[in-house]
């Protein structure tokens, strides 16, 4: 819970730039992401508003699950390696009963920045719009040493926040590398928006300019 709270506090002081397609509602919606950019989406609450979550079966899966409760989401267990199956299905009736769900499609463990298909599948099962969803910070910490190269955007960052058209879930599901390109294209944008000017490798006790 104190973890929950600090990350909330940490979150709040984020100046949010928030873009999204004509028409964008929230409500039923599958919304996909990288993974390593939870931190940044946790500032636009009015993205998923009380979305559910997908979370791996891992220690690490196990402290975020803690930190996404205490900021009042639903918190789906489950990931490609553990899991899975049954994850997909609570996420589908959750679905089916009009919720969002968010869920990044590189995870649990990559390859980083290579799209999978299980949000597309969700999308398609359901007739709900399948968003891409990018971030960006100005001022942003990357933890290089791990696998998703985590972004911790600074306290009183510029954040911007970019969602895509919505793609067709069956062309995303047959070629996963059509949501990766829209992610990349959110991704570009959502930095335009931040200001930043740059993506060189950063260390993790270093911020980006």
């Amino acid at each position: 819970m104190c973890l929950g709270l600090a990350v909330r506090l940490w979150v709040l002081t984020y100046r949010i730039r928030f873009a999204a397609p004509p028409g964008f509602e929230g409500g039923s919606a599958v919304l996909s992401f990288w993974h390593g950019q939870q931190m940044a989406l946790l500032g636009a609450r009015r993205l998923a508003g009380d979305a559910a979550v997908l979370v791996s079966r891992s220690r690490d899966g196990d402290v975020q699950s803690g930190v996404m409760t205490a900021l009042g989401f639903r918190v789906v267990r489950g990931s490609s390696s553990r899991g899975g199956a049954l994850a997909l299905t609570t996420l589908i009736g959750l679905l089916r009963r009009g919720s969002a769900i968010a869920l990044s499609v590189d995870g649990p463990r990559g390859p980083h920045h290579v799209a999978k298909g299980g949000a597309a599948a969700a999308a398609g099962a359901t007739g709900a719009p399948l968003f891409p969803v990018a971030s960006a910070g100005r001022r942003t910490w990357v933890l290089t040493k791990a696998w998703d190269r985590f972004e911790i955007p600074l306290p009183f960052s510029e954040v911007a926040i970019v969602v895509g058209a919505p793609l067709p879930a069956a062309e995303a599901r047959a070629r996963p590398e059509l949501l990766g390109r829209a992610l990349e294209a959110c991704r570009g944008r959502a930095e335009r928006l931040a200001g930043v000017h740059s993506r060189a490798a950063d260390t993790p006790s270093e911020a980006r300019p």
